[in-house]
């Protein structure tokens, strides 16, 4: 059985984030990342989610909530293309993605490539060594494949180019047309 892309993220930031610790959810969506990211980084550690839609703010909230972690989630309803200036360099022990649109909600509303593309270079810079950023892309629906090519290509280049330190970076591939892969980011170190 092939392991899903989101589930295969779960597992790869769970090997790093550790309590204290400090974690973004750059599309917090419906709250699964989020949720997933407090349990980790526990009572002293802190998650950071972002969205550009209210539905996901208040959906991510009440998740939290219902869980009795809402003390250690910062929602901010903005733009993941401000994750560098709110975490800072070297911050953030993952930095989780799920390109697309929000599940259940309005699907003409969807990431967009330039925020996207900006906001994945800013994880790179935040990420602290050892750190990870998972990034889920999802190319069923029309700007997706662009999208995953444009984020894909913009990484390839700027590690490549050394310019954000040394990192490791595994594309996966979707396992039918059109399927959600998963891309992952290592700082070594």
């Amino acid at each position: 059985m092939i392991e899903r892309p989101t589930a295969a993220a779960h597992r790869m930031v769970a090997e790093v984030v550790k309590e204290g610790d400090l974690a973004v959810d750059a599309t917090a969506g419906n709250g699964h990342d989020t949720l997933f990211l407090a349990g980790l980084v526990g009572e002293s550690g802190r998650v950071l989610a972002f969205d550009v839609q209210e539905a996901a703010i208040l959906s991510t909230r009440k998740r939290v909530s219902d869980a009795g972690v809402e003390s250690r989630v910062e929602l901010r309803h903005e733009s993941h293309g401000k994750l560098l200036e709110r975490v800072g360099r070297g911050g953030a022990s993952a930095v989780m993605f799920n390109l697309g649109y929000l599940p259940g909600g309005d699907h003409a509303v969807t990431t967009e490539v330039g925020e996207s593309s900006k906001a994945v270079v800013q994880g790179l810079f935040a990420l602290k060594p050892g750190g990870v950023m998972t990034i889920v892309c999802y190319t069923g629906h029309p700007g997706g494949a662009e999208e995953a090519a444009v984020v894909v290509m913009g990484l390839e280049r700027i590690l490549e180019e050394g310019t954000a330190g040394a990192f490791a970076l595994v594309v996966g591939e979707p396992s039918r047309d059109k399927a959600p892969f998963l891309v992952v980011v290592r700082k070594e170190g």
